[in-house]
């Protein structure tokens, strides 16, 4: 399966350390969308033991990544980064897809997908 999701190396390298210190070295990376946020839908991302029914699988720097199906239209093209700076690090999301977000950068809309919009 194509990649839905394009990870940095720089994400990939934040990502395996991640799954290391929490003793996860096997676990899958979660990347998934649900509704809320004041712009109507916002990411996940987390590590998850098992690939369910509806999970698409694709491997990218030899992280096995999974999405539901539900989500694949909304992210497919985005990149995930990871960038330091002189206040920490943090992961970044670049969704081609977003046509509108909101002021903290971690919920957006997309054209086809409006979500379910929360108040700030």
């Amino acid at each position: 399966m194509d990649a839905i999701v394009t990870i940095t190396e720089s994400a990939a390298f934040q990502i395996k350390d991640m799954m290391k210190e929490y003793g996860e070295e096997n676990a899958f990376l979660r990347v998934a969308v649900k509704g809320g946020g004041c712009s109507g839908l916002s990411y996940g991302m987390g590590l998850d033991a098992e690939v369910h029914e509806n999970d698409v699988q694709f491997e990218q720097y030899g992280i096995n990544v999974v999405v539901d199906k539900e989500s694949v239209g909304i992210l497919k093209g985005t990149t995930i980064d990871f960038k330091q700076s002189l206040m920490g690090g943090g992961f970044t999301i670049d969704n081609p897809n977003a046509i509108a977000s909101c002021g903290c950068g971690s919920s957006f809309r997309t054209a086809k997908n409006a979500g379910t919009p929360e108040n700030c």
